[in-house]
């Protein structure tokens, strides 16, 4: 792996990401929005385990919506680079192509963890204490959810040859990925089927793991959290590689 190319491709993203502020602006609202009339709207009907409200149960669900979408999103520059003939220039530099692939991925990241920290912040408003131990575990859960979630951006950008079709498949990936995840609503009670679809997403063990980390209170160890979010990472970049050494420009 060429780490100065890793870097280049790193750094190219995050010049193109800020500078296009209306993409941080309406990246951001999205969450904020859904935080404030979700929480606020179903608050009155919401009793936690431990007394907690509904705004403090759903914030790392909101925390990794936004990290969901912008992760994903950010494989849209592949496309791009497609359209108007700059992938075709990296593709016959001398680097390899997992370089290219690691240098959008920890891009995605880079990116997908700012977006997620913008409604991190609003954690004191939902009267959420925000300890130097739990912003050091949140942001390390963020940074293994987008890397994973950025990877599978890639693999299906690699493939695709229109914005159209990538925004397709993009919408039927990530509202379920996101409605599953448990970030909106708790799993007792639900039907078995639900539930084992919720077990069945990877993304629910980083919400767990966030929800550990701000509110105390987890669904599942720690430790099995860890390791499905590693694997999924593991299978998500190595999909990604695959997939881009068998593209074109």
């Amino acid at each position: 792996m060429d780490l100065q190319a890793v870097c280049v491709i790193w750094l190219r993203d995050m010049k193109r990401f800020f500078r296009d502020r209306t993409q941080i602006v309406v990246g951001s609202i999205r969450p904020i929005t859904w935080l404030f009339f979700m929480g606020y709207g179903l608050s009155p009907s919401f009793r936690g385990p431990t007394g907690t409200q509904y705004t403090q149960f759903v914030l790392p669900g909101i925390v990794i919506m936004a990290v969901l979408f912008t992760a994903i999103q950010s494989a849209i520059g592949i496309i791009w680079d497609r359209e108007f003939g700059f992938l075709k220039e990296v593709l016959v530099a001398p680097i390899s192509r997992s370089s290219i692939v690691i240098g959008k991925a920890m891009g995605g990241t880079t990116l997908s963890v700012f977006q997620g920290a913008i409604v991190l912040v609003l954690a004191p408003l939902m009267h959420i204490h925000l300890s130097v131990l739990s912003c050091v575990e949140s942001f390390a859960v963020m940074t293994g959810v987008s890397f994973s979630l950025s990877s599978l951006g890639i693999t299906i950008a690699s493939r695709m040859r229109s914005f159209e079709g990538f925004g397709a498949i993009m919408n039927f990936i990530v509202m379920p990925l996101f409605l599953l995840s448990g970030a909106l609503f708790p799993l007792r009670g639900l039907p078995p089927w639900l539930y084992w679809c919720v077990r069945l997403n990877p993304v629910s063990y980083g919400v767990d793991l966030l929800r550990g980390s701000l509110l105390h209170e987890t669904q599942y160890s720690p430790a099995l959290s860890v390791g499905v979010l590693a694997g999924f990472a593991i299978l998500m970049i190595a999909s990604a590689v695959w997939q881009f050494n068998e593209t074109d420009a």
